[in-house]
């Protein structure tokens, strides 16, 4: 369990340093932090996702399948299978993903895990495939399980909700989260791009509350370069 809370903090440095390069152009070629599987509501399966990653030539990923970290599995194992077949060749590196529903502001949002420790017991209540109820369910303590199993809390599209952005991403900042999904497509573009007025705000207030930025297609189709 050491080695894996070394490999976790590791992991979780790294991808901060990704977060902190991300822009505008960083998605979906290049990094995808946002996709679904059949193992919550996605359509691809988790060796058809591995397989696009490498044909896209994605540096980094995450699937965050809601509530399940089953995709994530699977793709892992893929994944290793792949870079054994493939000596020397450039492979994505993948990094544990999920998304939690939780309660904000006494709204129903969405909060992406990354880079967490997959068997740390915090973590526990949030990978069984439902979504939590009382404590569990608000977005305080869904932040600190993620964090306690070393990983990064990100609010998931802050631009979606019932409430506004300008006031959930300051409660969500004060409730200690690492980041938000700065760069999504709001009304679902083809070819994707990240809608530009709401990317701009969100990108503003992350730098006024010191928060990280993150990309990412939500895709729930067939095809990583679209949300549909």
């Amino acid at each position: 369990m050491t080695v894996n809370i070394v490999e976790v903090f590791t992991s979780s440095e790294r991808l901060k340093q990704v977060f902190q390069s991300i822009d505008a152009k960083s998605c979906p070629t290049c990094f995808n932090f946002h996709m679904h599987t059949v193992h919550s509501d996605g359509r691809l399966h988790p060796f058809a996702l591995m397989e696009q990653a490498v044909t896209i030539g994605l540096k980094g990923l995450a699937i965050t399948d809601h509530h399940s970290i089953s995709g994530y599995e699977a793709a892992l194992d893929w994944l290793e299978n792949w870079k054994w077949n493939n000596p020397g060749a450039n492979a994505p590196h993948l990094w544990s993903g999920v998304e939690i529903h939780a309660n904000l502001l006494d709204i129903e949002v969405h909060i992406l895990g990354y880079s967490f420790e997959p068997e740390h017991p915090s973590m526990k209540p949030y990978i069984q495939r439902k979504i939590t109820t009382g404590e569990e369910y608000q977005a305080a303590n869904v932040i600190a399980a993620i964090q306690k199993a070393g990983g990064l809390a990100v609010l998931a599209h802050p631009a979606r909700y019932r409430r506004s952005h300008f006031d959930l991403i300051p409660a969500a900042a004060q409730l200690g989260i690492n980041g938000v999904e700065t760069f999504y497509a709001y009304n679902n573009p083809n070819p994707w791009k990240p809608s530009a007025v709401e990317s701009m705000q969100v990108q503003q207030l992350a730098s006024e509350y010191g928060l990280l930025n993150t990309c990412g297609t939500d895709t729930h189709g067939l095809n990583l370069l679209q949300r549909l």
